[in-house]
């Protein structure tokens, strides 16, 4: 039953419900003014987090399936860092008040293109127009092969407590076929680097399914970055989406492993990293059980929003820099994700607001239980309708087919209102959430494969 049901589902294109509804189903006709009313529209009392997009790589990794831009020069991201300071004024004179931050994360494209100096200026306006809780995580991502000794310490110095490497594999072979050569040594000069500035948490993000990969050769990289002891290791599924992500043509498709071969390299990799110590977490993480994220799981915190796994309790994610997506009480918004528009758009006083969606009432249900799933791989559909005023039967209509099939194939556990993921089930996760999700649609070739 096993295999056969892997077999099924393991080629299935559904998404990585890093939000609920998902990115795509997002309206463009959406207004900057309605999102406005929502910032206004926030408790000052309560934090919120903030996310910083800088679109700009110094190098074309193939694999990558982002919104970035190759910047050979440092004058556009200069001038890209002008214009996000100007987004951070827009963004507080439409705010109710002074606001605390509990998270703050840069991401990208690779944020340490910035120069040290201009980093520091934007981090400095923060602070100035922000509050902070204690104990606040400030997290950026990085690119050892730029990583530079006066970044790191600047970085180091801004109070930063988190930095994040792409490691992705560390055979040469597959390194060359992703167009990303960087040695161990490397990765672990920056990483010792940034633990001298005084930067406690380190996360790596691995990738399976990638060209000429094997087992063996992502259980070794996995053998090299545990030595080095990171906090948090996630393990991806390479997608392979080259009519979305045009430099992924560059790949040698025939070089990819097959469904069957992907799934062995998912199981060996978690098996290694539970073996040297480390806390699954959710679908693809991994932390030690010190880290923070261990203990979310272990009290049921654990939240999962658009950088993945999180320990961040703000109901509210404010999105800065073009692409970046954010969440209100009331729903998601999205900039405009060229950088010219986004900047024309700040120019002129506006809020650059691409897409969004108002969460209903139904959404704020199922998306719980979308993440319970995600997080801890079970829900209590009960329970969940108390929590949102919903009649306690109201997936009878609208999921138990799909649940009594997925029961069948031995995806879940199902009694009493409590969907519960199998081991079997684990590593498809996300078909079980898709059960729940109301706009989702079996579409070819406009989500990831779930393995």
């Amino acid at each position: 039953m096993a295999e056969q049901s892997l077999d099924k589902y393991a080629r299935r294109q559904v998404p990585r419900y890093t939000s609920y509804p998902t990115a795509p189903h997002f309206n463009p006709a959406f207004r900057a003014e309605t999102y406005a009313g929502w910032l206004s529209s926030l408790d000052p009392a309560e934090p919120v987090s903030l996310y910083l997009h800088v679109p700009f790589c110094k190098q074309l990794c193939w694999y990558c399936g982002c919104n970035m831009k190759l910047a050979s020069r440092a004058a556009p991201i200069v001038q890209y860092a002008a214009t996000l300071m100007e987004e951070i004024k827009l963004l507080k004179r439409h705010l109710p008040g002074r606001m605390t931050v509990s998270h703050l994360h840069w991401g990208g494209g690779t944020p340490t293109t910035l120069p040290p100096d201009v980093l520091a200026r934007i981090m400095e306006m923060i602070r100035a127009d922000f509050d902070f809780l204690d104990g606040a995580e400030l997290a950026i991502e990085s690119d050892p092969r730029h990583l530079s000794s006066e970044m790191i310490r600047r970085i180091g110095h801004l109070g930063f407590t988190r930095a994040s490497f792409g490691v992705q594999e560390f055979d040469p072979k597959v390194q060359a076929a992703i167009n990303r050569i960087q040695p161990p040594d490397m990765v672990q000069t920056a990483v010792e680097g940034l633990r001298d500035a005084g930067v406690g948490g380190i996360n790596f993000d691995l990738i399976y399914g990638l060209p000429h990969q094997t087992v063996a050769s992502l259980l070794e990289s996995i053998r090299l970055s545990v030595a080095m002891q990171p906090d948090r290791i996630a393990i991806f599924g390479y997608a392979h989406v080259p009519w979305m992500a045009k430099k992924q043509r560059l790949i040698d498709a025939a070089a990819l492993p097959d469904t069957e071969d992907r799934l062995d390299q998912a199981q060996a990799a978690s098996a290694a990293l539970s073996r040297s110590g480390y806390v699954p977490i959710g679908l693809d993480h991994f932390a030690l059980p010190t880290d923070a994220m261990a203990a979310a799981v272990r009290d049921g915190t654990l939240h999962r929003n658009f950088q993945g796994y999180t320990t961040d309790q703000a109901e509210t994610l404010l999105g800065l820099g073009a692409s970046s997506i954010g969440r209100t009480p009331w729903g998601y918004v999205q900039n405009i994700s060229e950088t010219g528009a986004w900047a024309k758009a700040i120019d002129a006083g506006t809020l650059p607001a691409a897409k969004g969606i108002l969460v209903s009432p139904e959404d704020r249900l199922r998306g719980y239980v979308i993440e319970r799933l995600m997080c801890f791989g079970e829900a209590d559909l009960v329970a969940a309708a108390d929590r949102f005023g919903a009649a306690p039967d109201w997936f009878l209509d609208t999921v138990v087919d799909s649940l009594d099939t997925l029961r069948a194939d031995g995806l879940i556990m199902f009694e009493d209102g409590v969907v519960q993921v199998t081991d079997i089930g684990a590593p498809l996760v996300r078909v079980v959430a898709s059960a729940f999700d109301r706009f989702f649609t079996a579409t070819k070739d406009r989500h990831a494969i779930a393995v």
